[in-house]
């Protein structure tokens, strides 16, 4: 890996532009003019591209730095020299970006109806779960494929090693960290996340829910070339910073506005930066990504893995990181690609809503081939946009009209094929859709149409 090149500092470029005065004056005038070139180029790009017209390279810098100063938000979060971050809101395509995420009802990421449906948001929210737990884990360490962790969660199975524990841990922290909108941020808050996160995975117990220690100083090194690419703060200053990321975090400073969705990904950074634990640091730092959103009310975020995305780009999510670093702390480059992250998991969200609806319509057209009467065919396609529904005989019977002998004929056969999960509570059935009740449809279909050839 090759870590970005260090930019000029402004100083350093003004004093030799100071030897022609000339030149420097008409840099100047030209700066106010400037134009924003369409993408957000750090030092180390910026290198590798032919300047314009008859600039040099430190030129085009001084020039590109000026327009960014002039529109630059300063945020409370401080580097271990105690110098500001900020941001450029300005920056194409934050905004157009933000208005996406903004719109809401009738927007590109509007809510569909089978998140806004009762009946089938929950199988929604537990997919979401289940690949953020797992992807998150695994941009940490955590090696087991994506099939076996699934299998462990919906079965309820105990976890068999640690990668197996992480993610389980992952997954029952994001069901807390749901329920916690309503409440502050606070320190106790982020280390009660932390303990839940790590439990019975760290090498010693003492480590779970607890700041790291002056003797636990620690870096962040690329795995592949084991590369420095982080030194966080001094043991010593923690609690004080995160005191203030929760003040942050809480709305409680800075003062003027910040919109939800920027407040929400600087504290990501900031959690990151600080990197306040012993390991966990990714998982904590994601985590209070999505408290932050759910608490703002962009509610479609819990049914999005941020993860999964950022999985499938790690390099671009530390260049992230050492952009902001490595220029003037400024967090736009951080910003930039969290909202790129965002959109790709909005759209991946989208994209797999309507492979479902697809699949429910291939399904269906798959019932009529299977020998079931009008009255059963009903239920399952209820069933398919309703998993979680319970039936009972008595409900079919009433609202079909038909005696309870009959009606019991007909659940029984569905539990028998598989379709329906057939439980008792004292003497009264009742009836819940499998878990796998597409898969076995499928295959009941087939089975039916072998039987209809021969």
């Amino acid at each position: 890996m090759q870590k970005p090149r260090i930019p000029p500092t402004m100083s350093s470029i003004i004093g030799e532009l100071s030897n022609d005065l000339k030149r420097f004056s008409s840099l100047v005038s030209l700066s106010v003019q400037w134009e924003r070139s369409e993408k957000y180029l750090h030092w180390h790009d910026l290198l590798y591209l032919k300047p314009p017209r008859d600039l040099s390279h430190k030129e085009w810098w001084f020039l590109i730095k000026q327009q960014r100063t002039r529109s630059k938000h300063i945020v409370p979060l401080k580097n271990k020299k105690s110098q500001a971050f900020s941001y450029d809101l300005e920056a194409d395509p934050i905004l157009e970006r933000l208005y996406n995420i903004d719109r809401g009802s009738g927007g590109p990421f509007s809510t569909p109806n089978e998140i806004s449906n009762p009946g089938t948001r929950n199988s929604y929210l537990v997919r979401s779960l289940i690949e953020e737990a797992i992807t998150s884990s695994q941009l940490e360490g955590a090696a087991t494929t994506r099939k076996v962790a699934k299998e462990m969660i919906r079965t309820g199975r105990k976890p068999s090693d640690k990668s197996e524990q992480m993610i389980l841990n992952n997954y029952l922290t994001m069901e807390y960290v749901r329920k916690l909108a309503d409440k502050p941020l606070s320190l106790s808050l982020i280390l009660d996340i932390h303990r839940r996160i790590t439990d019975k995975t760290l090498e010693k117990h003492s480590e779970e829910g607890r700041l790291r220690l002056p003797n636990e100083q620690i870096r962040v090194y690329w795995e592949e070339d084991n590369q420095v690419l982080h030194d966080p703060p001094k043991a010593e200053e923690l609690e004080e910073r995160i005191n203030a990321m929760c003040e942050f975090a809480n709305g409680k400073m800075p003062k003027g506005f910040i919109h939800p969705v920027i407040r929400s990904i600087i504290l990501h950074f900031w959690l990151a930066y600080d990197h306040p634990f012993v390991d966990g640091n990714g998982r904590v730092a994601r985590a209070l990504f999505y408290w932050s959103m759910i608490r703002h009310g962009f509610e479609l975020f819990e049914y999005i893995s941020i993860s999964e995305i950022i999985k499938k780009s790690p390099g671009q999510y530390r260049d992230a990181f050492l952009y902001t670093e490595t220029d003037d702390n400024d967090l736009t480059y951080f910003i930039l690609f969290h909202l790129k992250v965002m959109e790709r998991a909005l759209t991946t969200l989208h994209q797999y809503i309507k492979q479902k609806r697809r699949k429910l319509a291939a399904l269906e057209n798959k019932i009529r081939a299977i020998s079931l009467n009008h009255r059963q065919r009903a239920i399952i396609t209820h069933a398919l946009r309703n998993p979680d529904h319970l039936y009972t005989i008595k409900s079919h019977q009433t609202s079909n009209r038909i005696a309870y002998a009959t009606a019991r004929k007909d659940l029984f056969d569905l539990s028998d094929k598989k379709i329906l999960n057939r439980k008792k509570t004292g003497k009264e059935y009742y009836f819940v859709p499998t878990r796998d009740i597409e898969n076995n449809l499928a295959q009941l279909a087939e089975e039916d149409k072998f039987s209809d050839n021969t």
